[in-house]
């Protein structure tokens, strides 16, 4: 990034050339369109809800009483993943809101020199992170967000907090080929649900293919540019509201009960035990074996350690409930979506639609479309891998290529949609308080780019 890249930004009138002012156009019409007439979130799970039931009904023999016990059969199956989501948001809070992290996110959010600036590294740095791990890039891009949008603010950079939402969000979009790729990892572990058709595929097979590779470098290069240039101009830049949330560290308590609330020796020990657990798992088990429950509990270790107290933590955590209710009352829609799809074959019969018509060549790429179309009903990248990865690997044995090329397009598809698709938006909506039109018109631009790169990085170098 250069010194020129984050200078501080003039008046529009001067701003950029013809193909500048273009995209600039194009990313406030988009911006527009969707804040009018993208709906709520849970508006669209309910939608999508009736469009797979009516799809189902159509396409398959069940008939309408049939399908509505699938639904309800399926409503409940992603409690567990749904509260696995609950704490990596509250106890991403947790984390983030420690006075430390809050440091080192104003020094990082007080970088950037203009509010292109802002959008680069805003888009950069959870790229990065999303290729480590996506759950960390979910939350802490969402409180980088936040910094930035604050300390632009400050500054009088003129920041579009929408589009510095998206920037945080787009790393998300190689989630999936980076180290934390649900199939991947899981057709790595022994004793997976497919070993006895593939056997083990380590990392070296999967994300770190060439094409894989080539696809994740291009799109780290490609999304920080694009999105810089689709900030809008003065007069359309929406900042964000309120004030920037100072941690207060409280006065000496005054009583007994408070001084036991903000007890660091009962701290420290529960903490030196969990950090304990923590690193005998990762010896163990390496980085790479990290899961969702062990993120979510080194977190929640972390941010004990770091607010110092059990009162000052707990305190932390109830104020980030408040952004966890979206998430609580979608999942049982999606899971019921998902139930609706695999109850009534309707999943196999679009996988096995796009296998049809596919060539050795071809297939890398109708797999990739299919998980993206997949990916709108069953938005759980190992869930889909779940119903989807048997069918995948059946057609790359019946075409002659190698069984990676089902696990990486699967996962390739499922986190391309991912940038339209309101579910793993929710966390990142509740954090920064944003509608999903402001946010889902930037993202479906950068979408439609990484198509490009993905279609591209398969079908050459396949």
């Amino acid at each position: 990034m250069s010194t020129h890249d984050l200078k501080v930004d003039t008046p529009p009138a001067t701003e950029g050339g013809p193909m500048q002012r273009a995209m600039q156009r194009l990313g406030e019409g988009v911006a527009a369109f969707s804040t009018r007439w993208i709906p709520d979130a849970f508006s669209i799970a309910v939608a999508l809800t009736l469009v797979v039931y009516l799809a189902a009904l159509v396409a398959t023999d069940h008939g309408p009483i049939a399908l509505v016990d699938a639904w309800y059969g399926g409503f409940w199956n992603l409690l567990a993943f749904g509260m696995m989501m609950v704490l990596i948001v509250v106890t991403g809070y947790g984390l983030a809101t420690a006075p430390p992290v809050q440091r080192a996110l104003r020094w990082l959010a007080d970088r950037p020199q203009s509010a292109k600036g802002v959008i680069i590294m805003t888009a950069v740095t959870t790229g990065l992170l999303g290729f480590l791990h996506w759950g960390v890039a979910l939350v802490v891009g969402a409180f980088l967000a936040k910094a930035m949008a604050h300390s632009a603010k400050r500054r009088g950079l003129k920041a579009h907090f929408p589009l510095i939402a998206a920037a945080a969000y787009g790393g998300m979009v190689i989630s999936q080929t980076g180290l934390s790729s649900s199939a991947a990892l899981l057709v790595n572990t022994p004793g997976h649900f497919l070993e006895e058709q593939i056997g083990l595929l380590p990392l070296s097979e999967t994300i770190f293919q060439p094409y894989s590779l080539v696809f994740v470098g291009l799109t780290l290069l490609m999304t920080p540019l694009l999105l810089a240039s689709l900030h809008p101009s003065w007069c359309r830049v929406v900042e964000i509201a309120g004030e920037e949330e100072v941690i207060k560290v409280d006065e000496a308590p005054a009583t007994p009960a408070e001084r036991f609330n903000r007890s660091r020796l009962l701290m420290a020990v529960i903490v030196a035990g969990g950090l304990l657990y923590v690193a005998r798992y990762i010896g163990d088990n390496g980085v790479l074996g990290l899961n969702l429950n062990v993120l979510n509990f080194t977190m929640l270790m972390l941010g004990l350690l770091l607010h110092g107290s059990l009162g000052h933590y707990g305190r932390a955590i109830a104020k980030g409930s408040a952004a966890v209710g979206g998430i609580i009352l979608q999942f049982p829609f999606y899971a019921g979506i998902l139930g609706l799809m695999a109850g009534s074959g309707l999943l196999a019969m679009i996988s096995n639609a796009f296998v049809a018509i596919s060539t050795p060549t071809t297939f890398p790429l109708w797999s990739m479309i299919s998980a993206a179309l997949v990916n709108f009903a069953v938005p759980s990248a190992g869930g889909q891998w779940a119903v989807q990865g048997p069918i995948a690997i059946e057609a790359t044995a019946q075409l002659g290529l190698p069984s990676h090329v089902a696990v990486m397009t699967v996962m390739m598809g499922d986190q391309l949609t991912n940038l339209i698709q309101p579910f793993w938006l929710l966390p990142l909506l509740g954090i920064t308080g944003l509608k999903v039109g402001q946010v889902l018109g930037y993202t479906a631009i950068l979408m439609l780019a990484v198509f490009v790169l993905c279609a591209g990085s398969l079908l050459l170098l396949v």
